[in-house]
């Protein structure tokens, strides 16, 4: 990853002029992913090959689409921007397609997909903090705060939604979601879910609410509604400075003061053990990015595919070893056992959607049926 200190003075300058928020009056945010918009990412078939233990193709696995989707889903994507900046410009980069072809476009099958381009922090920035500023975490969050307004009066018509993020985007729509939904009855009565994953969403230490929302409470389970799924996925108990897991240390690090991080686990959601069904995109993750994810997945076998579901087992549950409060995976049968990526203290977060892909359509699936009920 190229550096800023590596940068002539003048080429810093116009790096960090390039990467400043944007002025009053400026556009905050395009989409990437609406109905109805041309080359959309988060369209597109949802074949997959289903293997065997030595991965090879077992049976071919079809996914239709809902004819009649009655929720919407709004999709911001984790930290992906291999721009050189701080923050990301509003280009639609090949990275941002990728993301949300992995990550939003199975939800397809029960939801309208709506995702904006954002002034993201970068791969860049995210690993040089020393440099972000007030106004560039403002500008990634003015852009998905601007693209949710958008959606609510040209788009929503009163209907359901998800909101679904992971990493960058799940800490962007929890400060989106405490004030633009949580504290708004109006608003709150049509959040299906809050999908968080990756992004430390905090609660009252031994509760399902308080800490970062005070009227939204866990998901405990498949057909509970105006709730939220939040975890992080490792594979050992996080070391002690670890990014996820713990209030105390990692990406937004403070004092207890009676809070712990959420874990809900997409495969149990009452608790317990429960199995994660995966889907992997059969494709290479382009960019800086796409170096790490392509080496903790491996490569796939060419399938035929735009999807696969990996052979094997893995099993998943919420534990509190350590101190931290992670979604623990164990690989068996044959499925792959990932390294943590890119240390220990990230554990498996950058497998946190895909790992349990099935499990989390399926759960929205479940909500979307109790949700019409619910307003029949």
């Amino acid at each position: 990853m190229r550096s800023h200190r590596s940068l002539p003075l003048a080429a810093l300058a116009l790096v960090l002029l390039a990467a400043a928020a944007p002025s009053a009056g400026a556009k905050t945010f395009r989409w990437l992913c609406r109905p109805g918009l041309p080359d959309n990412p988060c369209t597109g078939a949802l074949t997959a090959s289903v293997l065997d233990a030595n991965e090879k193709v077992l049976r071919i696995e079809r996914t239709p689409a809902r004819s009649n989707q009655s929720i919407d889903c709004f999709y911001v994507y984790p930290t992906v921007s291999s721009q050189p900046g701080i923050t990301a410009d509003l280009s639609t980069d090949p990275e941002q397609i990728a993301v949300a072809q992995q990550q939003a476009q199975r939800f397809k099958s029960v939801c309208k997909l709506y995702a904006p381009i954002y002034r993201q922090l970068t791969i860049a920035g995210i690993f040089d903090q020393s440099k972000i500023t007030a106004a560039d975490q403002a500008g990634a969050y003015n852009g998905v705060r601007d693209a949710f307004r958008s959606y609510l009066k040209n788009d929503n018509h009163g209907r359901g939604f998800v909101l679904l993020g992971h990493s960058q985007g799940s800490f962007i729509l929890r400060k989106l979601i405490a004030a633009e939904v949580d504290k708004k009855p109006a608003i709150r009565s049509r959040l299906v879910s809050a999908l968080l994953l990756g992004g430390n969403v905090r609660v009252k230490k031994g509760k399902d609410v308080g800490g970062d929302f005070q009227h939204i409470p866990a998901c405990r389970s498949n057909t509970q509604i105006g709730c939220v799924i939040a975890y992080s996925t490792f594979n050992a108990t996080p070391p002690a400075d670890s990014s996820f897991g713990r209030v105390t240390s990692g990406f937004g690090a403070q004092k207890p003061n009676g809070l712990e991080i959420l874990c809900t686990n997409p495969a149990a959601l009452a608790g317990g053990t429960g199995r994660l069904q995966p889907y992997l995109f059969d494709k290479p993750f382009p960019g800086t990015l796409g170096i790490a994810v392509n080496a903790f997945i491996g490569p796939l076998p060419d399938a035929g595919t735009p999807w696969v579901t990996a052979p094997g087992h893995y099993d998943a549950h919420c534990s509190r070893a350590g101190g931290a409060n992670v979604l623990r995976v164990k690989a068996s049968h044959g499925a792959r056992d990932f390294k943590p990526s890119p240390d220990a203290g990230w554990g498996w977060h950058l497998a946190d959607v895909s790992l349990a892909l099935g499990n989390l359509v399926q759960i929205v699936a479940d909500e979307t049926a109790a949700y019409e009920q619910r307003w029949k």
